[in-house]
């Protein structure tokens, strides 16, 4: 499992997702199962502690399927992202109530049928983002994972409206013929006319 990890994590820090920026201190991680993507939070804001020229920050990883215990990381698991409740808890947990990164690598159980399970992804990630102005602090990044498709225009127009900066990154280690692709979301500002409860 370490080596796995390791793999996916020096694929993403090659790939540029290093722009979520190791200045931000608090990290959430929704389909954080095995833990690849909290293993590379944990370093970039020194969660674990490891470097004490730095602020130690912190990273919540939160997954339905059980995940490792990972040294710097707490996680919320077995929790469901599209739950209330778990949003509740995601607020409790973090320091200070809010996060400066939310990295989403969710995705539904694969039916087979691509359109299906296109819509069901981008579904999920619509939902974890109408959480967003209760999780995510002003000026914050929105990272997720989706598969090209129909729904992805409509998933980019609402990344558009809320955040100042939305571009598209297809890592390295994503094979060639696969439709995965990150939407990579900056400088969270919230929707215009949207009202605050």
């Amino acid at each position: 499992m370490a080596g796995y990890l390791k793999l996916v994590c020096a694929s993403f820090q090659r790939q540029g997702f290093h722009t979520v920026g190791s200045h931000c201190k608090n990290r959430t991680d929704c389909g954080a199962a095995p833990g690849a993507w909290s293993q590379v939070a944990v370093q970039k804001v020194n969660a674990a502690g490891t470097d004490p020229s730095s602020p130690v920050g912190f990273v919540l990883g939160v997954d339905l399927l059980h995940i490792f215990p990972l040294e710097g990381a707490t996680f919320l698991c077995p929790a469901d992202v599209t739950d209330p409740r778990t949003s509740q808890r995601i607020l409790e947990v973090l320091p200070g109530g809010r996060a400066d990164v939310i990295l989403s690598d969710m995705a539904p159980n694969a039916t087979g049928f691509r359109d299906l399970d296109h819509d069901r992804l981008i579904s999920l990630c619509l939902t974890l983002l109408s959480v967003t102005p209760d999780i995510l602090q002003p000026g914050g990044t929105f990272l997720c994972k989706t598969w090209a498709g129909s729904q992805s225009r409509r998933l980019q127009r609402r990344l558009t409206e809320e955040f100042q900066n939305v571009r598209i990154i297809k890592p390295e280690a994503s094979r060639k013929e696969s439709s995965e692709v990150y939407f990579l979301a900056t400088q969270y500002h919230g929707r215009k006319g949207a009202v605050k409860q």
